[in-house]
């Protein structure tokens, strides 16, 4: 069963670039610096094969599993001690191999326990084959030079360790909620705030691995500490409010609704049980912990101060306002019907103070103002509904508001100089020079000497470009006597 938030859609037009700039550098690190680990391990098998070593080890690693069974209770051997009998079985000498190179503890073991493990001669052997197999290739593996291992720990791996990854299903798994949440995240923080919280919860996430982990050589690598972070971060952020999440059991997908913050606890629980019961899975259950607690224990105790959450971030959710939006417009509609004029009215004011740039709203007060032309609102929905045409590429309903407004209003509150400017500017770039003409004697009798004199000119010189002699005679004479 998968649970994920999906309160937010992306704003491509303010890109999250923080969170695209990791997720390409998480896949960068994988191609190009990874990208070697295949051939490390390839050369490691080779020449682990051409030697003796798996006579000496298979015993060895059969009674070390048996022991870490049977004194240690680790049930995540169970598991690796059917694997590497069945291999044996079945000849499978590669995987025999893989699986003795790879166990990094195992190594320590007979590394520790070698003088009692051979008899000299063996021992002797053992250490010049083996040491040079995971010296030359094996300690050259990403995720053993720049992995985070308890064991050896420096405090640069617990940067580097976040851009490592163990195969295919590791990263993309990862980068998809990376993307899913960090967009988000980043939207509330700010860039820069972000990049530090996401570095900071990986940090943490690693400390806490190390913390459980004491003595260990297997290393740890991946965001799945720092995506944590950001899941305790968006549920801090969202706190009590009720969001969309999105399952997913089987083939079967919806969404629910329910506040943010229930989502922390179960998911909480759900990896502390998983770590101590359900076992033989490999995943680093407390490093996801620590990232999730670190994550919401920064907004929390830092939300006031430098990492206080964008107001803007709150927004209602795009089904929401659409909801709420559907509801007052048949409000208002309804009052229409009724013949309620001033009633339809404020409900059309308090529908578009909230909702701006829905058009429609500007014209139903457009059309409830015109019924009363003598009224100086008449005149003020006309120039902004003029505006809002012009802006949306609309010229011949900029127009045609106009010239509606000449015949209504115009006797009761002449428009401004500007206005008709517009509409001139308008109507020659559609080539309706008969509306132009028509601005511009309405320009000339707003008493704007300035902006008639531009516009006799370009007048003029249009019926010039068209060779209408007789019209561009009479602007360029109106122009002179200007």
């Amino acid at each position: 069963m998968l649970i994920i938030p999906a309160e937010n859609t992306v704003n491509w037009k303010r890109p999250p670039w923080v969170t695209l700039g990791l997720i390409t550098t998480c896949l960068l690190v994988f191609f190009f610096y990874q990208g070697d680990d295949n051939r490390l391990i390839e050369e490691a098998v080779e020449q682990y094969l051409e030697s003796d070593l798996k006579s000496l080890e298979s015993p060895v690693y059969e009674d070390y599993l048996e022991r870490q069974i049977e004194f240690e209770d680790n049930k995540d051997r169970v598991y690796d001690l059917q694997n590497f009998q069945q291999l044996q079985e079945e000849g499978g000498d590669l995987w025999v191999a893989y699986s003795l190179l790879a166990d990094r503890e195992f190594y320590q073991y007979m590394l520790q326990n070698r003088d009692r493990l051979w008899a000299p001669a063996e021992r002797r052997l053992w250490l010049e084959q083996r040491g040079d197999i995971q010296t030359q290739l094996m300690d050259k593996l990403s995720a053993n030079q720049l992995g985070l291992v308890p064991a050896e720990f420096s405090l640069y791996t617990l940067i580097t360790y976040q851009f490592l990854h163990g195969g295919w299903g590791h990263i993309i798994g990862n980068l998809v909620f990376l993307f899913l949440l960090g967009f988000t995240v980043e939207k509330a923080l700010g860039p820069g705030r972000f990049l530090l919280a996401y570095l900071l919860c990986g940090a943490l996430s690693g400390v806490v691995f190390t913390a459980f982990s004491m003595g260990s050589h297997i290393p740890l690598v991946g965001a799945s500490g720092s995506i944590s972070g950001l899941m305790g971060m968006y549920v801090a952020i969202y706190g009590l409010q009720k969001i969309r999440f999105f399952y997913f059991v089987g083939v079967y997908f919806n969404y629910f609704r329910a506040p943010a913050l229930a989502i922390l606890p179960v998911w909480l629980g759900k990896e502390i049980y998983d770590y101590w019961f359900a076992g033989a899975t490999g995943i680093a259950y407390m490093a996801h912990a620590g990232g999730l607690v670190a994550g919401a224990g920064m907004v929390w105790l830092l939300g006031k101060s430098w990492l206080q959450v964008k107001e803007e971030f709150f927004e209602p959710e795009e089904d929401e306002q659409d909801e709420r939006f559907t509801t007052g417009y048949s409000q208002a509609m309804a009052s229409l019907g009724r013949m309620d004029f001033d009633l339809a009215r404020h409900q059309f004011e308090a529908l578009r103070e909230h909702y701006p740039d829905r058009t429609i709203l500007l014209e139903h007060l457009y059309q409830l103002a015109k019924l009363r032309p003598d009224l100086p609102q008449y005149r003020e929905r006309t120039q902004a509904l003029m505006n809002e045409s012009l802006s949306r590429r609309q010229p011949e309903r900029m127009v045609e508001i106009w010239q509606e407004y000449l015949s209504k209003g115009e006797g009761h509150a002449p428009l401004d100089a500007g206005d008709h400017n517009r509409v001139l500017f308008t109507c020659l770039r559609n080539d309706d020079l008969k509306a132009a003409e028509k601005a511009f004697e309405r320009l000339r009798s707003a008493g704007d000497q300035l902006l008639a004199s531009e516009a006799c000119r370009l007048l003029a010189e249009e019926f010039e470009k068209r060779q209408m002699t007789p019209k561009a005679r009479h602007y360029r004479q109106l122009l002179q006597e200007g």
